[in-house]
Parts: structure tokens; C-alpha cells; sequence
């Protein structure tokens, strides 16, 4: 039982998500407007993603 558990907790596990997010720009690091622009699709792409399974959870427990 502990094992699922433990599972199911690293399943729900959103800390990498929330640091990509709000992590500090690297002064040391030459900015790239190729680089910039790929951040900036995968943070609205991942922004997306999380709004829809959102809904459909709100969705599924309103059923």
C-alpha cells in the first residue's frame, strides 16, 4: 500500500514545473532570441496543458 502511495505522490509531483516557471535569469548566460522564443512556446504550451486537465477534472467531478 505504502508503495503506491509513494507512486502516486511522485505522479503529483509539480515542483520542476513550478521552478521552470519562476527560476532567476542567469547573467553569466548569452541571450538567444531562438532560445528566448523556445522558452517562451514551452511555458505557454505547459500553461495550456495544465488549464485543460483543469477543466476536464472540474468537468468530470461536476458529472
Amino acid at each position: 500500500m505504502n508503495i503506491i502511495i509513494l507512486k502516486m505522490k511522485g505522479l503529483f509531483d509539480f515542483s520542476e514545473v513550478a521552478t521552470y516557471f519562476f527560476r532567476k535569469k542567469d547573467p553569466n548566460r548569452k541571450t538567444n532570441f531562438n532560445l528566448r522564443t523556445m522558452h517562451t512556446i514551452n511555458k505557454v504550451s505547459m500553461l495550456m496543458f495544465l488549464f485543460g486537465l483543469i477543466y476536464l477534472i472540474f468537468k468530470w467531478v461536476a458529472h
